[in-house]
C-alpha cells in the first residue's frame, strides 16, 4: 500500500512540476519549489485522494517535506480512521 500513496503523491507532485526530479526522501521545500500555496494543496489532494481528513495537529510541515512522510501520515489517517 506505501508504494501505491507515494506514486500517487508523486504523480501529483510531477503534474505540479513537470520535469522536476526528486525521491521519496528529499525534502521538496529544501529543494526550493514548493511554497505554502502548493503545501494547502498537498493536504487538500492527500484528503481527498486518499479518503481521510488531516486534523490540525498533523498539519506540521515536518509532515510534508517528504513524499515518504506524506505516505507515513495517510497510513497512519487511514489506520486511525479504522480504528
Amino acid at each position: 500500500m506505501s508504494q501505491d500513496i507515494r506514486g500517487e503523491i508523486r504523480t501529483f507532485i510531477g503534474a505540479k512540476f513537470p520535469g522536476l526530479s526528486f525521491t521519496d526522501e528529499q525534502d521538496i521545500f529544501a529543494l526550493g519549489f514548493v511554497n505554502s500555496l502548493f503545501a494547502m494543496e498537498l493536504v487538500m489532494f492527500i484528503e481527498k485522494a486518499f479518503g481521510t481528513r488531516i486534523p490540525n495537529e498533523e498539519l506540521k510541515l515536518d509532515n510534508f517535506r517528504t513524499v515518504e512522510r506524506m505516505a507515513d501520515l495517510v497510513q497512519r489517517r487511514v489506520a486511525a480512521a479504522a480504528h
